[in-house]
């Protein structure tokens, strides 16, 4: 029997190079070599990058910035993410989007069930959930207090969002101008991603879990997390450090770890659409969820503190 050729998948991401990986691993028998290759908030060095990737790799990723946000149903697209998606022209581009709506609810029902985390009267600051719908969606249904931070963090509003009705009013209204901004106004790039300015404190305060974007989380979280479980992905040995050092008491991943390192949700969704052979305007929720459900993906639970 002739052994699959190996796949290659490439994350070019908006954020800081000092954060880069590479690693490979084995899924449903095929070898992946999965990379994420920062480029400094540099825009134009990362559409020439996945220009030079089209055709040569099984699928890249969009780190750092997203393709589309989504509110009740509707897809927004981000302009400066289109001019990166545009440089491929063979190779199919993903953002995170389609395995943020399977596999982040997916896990939130796992955790839930398995007793590793009850979301049943917990307080839960979610930092973005236009970035994050299908969470946003979940953690309510799961019985959480929640405050969707897409005020404070992305528009440096501190205004919190408690419900979902509001908040797909609020994203009617402000989606399609957020989607013509600059992204970098919204959301930290380049070296922004490794300084921290402690803001909206009393809303990490407030919080039993803290959830959603790490960059997020990383750029405005408080000098101590005494207690608190973080929710999140994209997380490198030096974030976990990070995090233990402020206190946080538990640290859930919702895509798996690989050599100390849990990848964005555009890597590893990148990596479904090249197991498939697909694209990702040809997949559909149970597309993601079948394969899901194939490489058996669980949470990664780290305790943080003795």
């Amino acid at each position: 029997m002739t052994t699959p050729a190996p796949l290659r998948v490439v994350s070019v991401s908006l954020g800081s190079s000092t954060r880069d990986k590479t690693v490979t691993a084995t899924f449903l028998g095929r070898e992946v070599t999965i990379s994420r290759e920062g480029t400094d908030g540099d825009m134009p060095r990362a559409i020439a990058r996945i220009g030079e990737l089209d055709g040569t790799v099984d699928a890249i990723g969009l780190g750092g910035i997203d393709l589309y946000l989504i509110a009740a149903g509707k897809k927004y697209v981000i302009k400066d993410a289109l001019k990166m998606a545009n440089a491929a022209k063979k190779t199919p581009v993903v953002d995170g989007s389609g395995l943020k709506h399977t596999l982040e609810r997916r896990t939130l029902h796992l955790l839930q069930e398995r007793g590793l985390l009850d979301f049943r009267g917990k307080k839960v600051l979610l930092t973005s959930a236009v970035d994050r719908f299908g969470m946003a969606e979940t953690l309510p249904e799961l019985g959480a207090e929640t405050i969707f931070g897409d005020m404070i963090f992305a528009l440096g509003i501190p205004i919190p969002i408690r419900k979902l009705s509001t908040l797909k009013t609020v994203a009617a209204l402000l989606l399609p101008i957020i989607t013509s901004v600059p992204f970098e106004w919204i959301y930290p790039t380049g070296e922004k991603q490794e300084k921290t300015v402690t803001k909206y404190g009393k809303y990490f305060d407030w919080a039993d879990i803290i959830a959603g974007d790490w960059h997020f989380v990383r750029r405005y979280m408080p000098e101590r997390l005494d207690g608190k479980t973080i929710l999140t992905n994209t997380t490198t040995d030096k974030d976990v450090a990070l995090m233990r050092e402020r206190g946080a008491a538990l640290l859930v991943s919702t895509t798996p770890e690989f050599d100390g390192r849990s990848f964005g949700t555009n890597v590893m969704e990148g990596v479904i659409v090249a197991l498939r052979g697909s694209r990702p305007e040809n997949m559909q929720p149970q597309d993601y969820l079948d394969t899901l459900e194939q490489l058996g993906w669980a949470p990664r639970v780290v305790k943080l503190q003795e």
